[in-house]
């Protein structure tokens, strides 16, 4: 099969599954597409994918870890760096040596490099991983933050780990000096170059745009996609981390983003976009995955060496070992730093022993852990081949599987016996800004009723008629934002104004619902008039593009005044 036949195969397939997901909602759609991958490449005729290592990391990690970085909410980000940099880091050193040493005694005829090497692969989390379990899950919002940042940043250090356990193995030399010098020049250097790039661009983009405005958005987004492999490959040609790189020019660049509120055309264009991209990719990697799974089964049964249970125990213990390790250092390290995080407000949520589990079990492998194990090289010298690679792969492969298994199974049922606290505080900090807002609408109206001291009378009558009307409608907003503005000194009292405020609230969704129906009505009336040949294509594209932004904003309103008066959150006339 072409190489174009292939990739249109992969995303089809990566769309058709995650259809298919949302009918098999007790089986995560990672899960799904190993098992279609793997049954698409189990026959001697099925599909045959050549696997590269390099052109992998290169096509399907920058975007998606760039994509990360973006989203990530950088006050939560920095606000726990040390759990995470002890996660990203520490941990994996913790994993190399305890995991190392584990695996060379378990298995003799491995050399203890060569096990380093395969504990180094299987060190770091897997952020697309993570996030395709976890994200429909209910995981607290800041421990989410903490795995997200963990695995945006633990790529780096176990391929780093990994580069120093393969040149033991080839030359027979380590010296922990030159591996810290490099460490650090590797991982410093990779955060720097991301930085510079995304800051280049945000800077490059600033000055086009402030001549042309948002009419280059679409090329202006174009080059946002193109900006992670471009860190990437910089990275990785100068000597450093093309993970980090791209991950940092991610955070840089939406730190630029948010001096560009007035970009919308390019804000929604960029958000489908990656939307769109980050769906195919993590599509595409885990059928990727599964595609890979036969051949290397196949190659570990020729090899002879281990029965085929004895395989499956080392899969077991390894995945066991890894689980138990990452249990010791949350223990050890990193618990003393969420406990304090939630003393100081930064993390609402206690470490509880249930928490504890639950970031456990989020320890899930993905496809980077693939492609470094297959990026070990296959021969130490022309002569010799790499001692125990199939092994290896094999061992990383149904790592990740296991952690896979575990996670998908374990993670809903700790989660849902974990006590979430009745209102995160992103949830007040949204309802304040939304205040806020509202208030400085009313004050923008008074300043302009103000200017127009000096016209005609009916002018003035006209302009009071619709100022009032629209604040009117700020201040009804206000009221039902503002729940704790009102106290009463009696249980009566209370009682009948909460009951008073819950009809105001359902009034003010029926009237959101009102107007969500004339929006469709509207869109229906639009269509019927391209069908009429009364408006052309550009027309209809430009209208309906208007009523779809103001759907949109109505829509989030309408979903959080239902919430507030304690409603479904889809009703007949809000779902999407």
């Amino acid at each position: 099969m072409h190489t174009v036949e292939t990739v249109l195969l992969v995303l089809m397939l990566g769309a058709l599954t995650g259809i298919a997901a949302r009918y098999l909602r007790a089986i995560p759609l990672p899960l799904i597409q190993i098992a279609l991958g793997a049954a698409l490449s189990w026959p001697q005729q099925g599909l045959h994918i050549a696997f590269d290592p390099e052109l992998f990391l290169l096509l399907f990690i920058p975007p998606l870890l760039f994509a990360d970085g973006w989203r990530i909410p950088k006050r939560e980000f920095f606000a726990l760096h040390r759990p995470i940099l002890k996660l990203a880091f520490g941990l994996v050193a913790f994993t190399v040596f305890g995991l190392g040493w584990l695996v060379h005694w378990m298995i003799p005829e491995m050399p203890l490099p060569v096990a380093f090497a395969l504990a180094a692969v299987v060190s770091p989390t897997d952020a697309v991983a993570v996030s395709a379990i976890t994200r429909r899950l209910g995981m607290p919002a800041k421990t989410m933050h903490v795995l997200e940042g963990e695995s945006l940043l633990n790529d780096a250090s176990g391929l780093v780990a990994l580069k120093f356990a393969v040149a033991a193995t080839l030359t027979g030399v380590f010296s922990w000096t030159q591996a810290t010098r490099e460490f650090l020049w590797i991982a410093l250097g990779g955060v720097g170059a991301g930085t510079l790039m995304g800051w280049g661009f945000a800077h490059a983009r600033a000055m086009v745009t402030r001549r042309l405005g948002d009419v280059a958005a679409t090329q202006m987004v174009l080059l946002l996609v193109l900006l992670p492999f471009a860190a990437y490959i910089v990275g990785e040609r100068i000597g450093v981390s093309g993970i980090l790189a791209a991950v940092a020019a991610g955070i840089a660049t939406n730190f630029a983003d948010l001096e560009r509120g007035e970009f919308i055309a390019e804000r929604m264009q960029a958000e489908g976009t990656w939307t769109m991209i980050e769906s195919a990719f993590n599509g595409a990697i885990f059928l990727l995955l599964g595609l890979q799974l036969p051949s290397i089964l196949r190659t570990v049964d020729e090899s002879k060496h281990h029965g085929a249970w004895t395989l499956v125990g080392y899969v077991l213990v390894i995945s066991a070992a890894l689980l138990l390790l990452r249990w010791v250092w949350l223990q050890l390290a990193v618990r003393g730093g969420l406990r304090r995080a939630h003393r100081d407000g930064r993390m609402p949520e206690a470490p509880s022993w249930r928490l504890t589990l639950a970031i456990t079990l989020a320890g899930i492998r993905g496809a980077v852990t693939l492609a470094a194990a297959l990026s070990i090289p296959l021969m130490v010298n022309p002569h010799t081949p790499f001692p125990a690679r199939e092994l290896l792969v094999f061992l990383a492969t149904g790592t990740i599987l296991v952690t896979l298994l575990v996670g998908s199974i374990g993670l809903p049922l700790v989660l849902r016996r974990l006590p979430l606290p009745p209102e995160a505080p992103e949830e007040r900090e949204e309802r304040a800004a939304r205040i806020a807002a509202c208030h400085a609408a009313i004050a923008s109206l008074v300043r302009g009723q103000q200017q127009l001291l000096d016209a005609d009378a009916d002018t003035l009558a006209e302009r009071q008629e619709r100022v009032g009307r629209i604040t009117q409608q700020y201040r009804v907003r206000l009221e039902l934002l503002d729940d704790d503005s009102a106290t009463a000194s009696t249980a009566e009292t209370r009682a009948e104004e909460a009951e008073a405020m819950q009809a105001r609230k359902r009034g003010f969704v029926q009237e959101l619902e009102l107007r969500l129906g004339c929006l469709q009505a509207e869109r229906h009336a639009l269509y019927a008039e391209r069908q009429s040949h009364r408006i052309n294509d550009a027309s209809l594209r430009e209208l309906v593009g208007e009523l779809d932004l103001a759907e949109v904003a109505l829509r989030k309103r309408l979903r959080a005044a239902r919430h507030a008066a304690g409603l479904a959150p889809h009703g007949p006339a809000t779902r999407d």
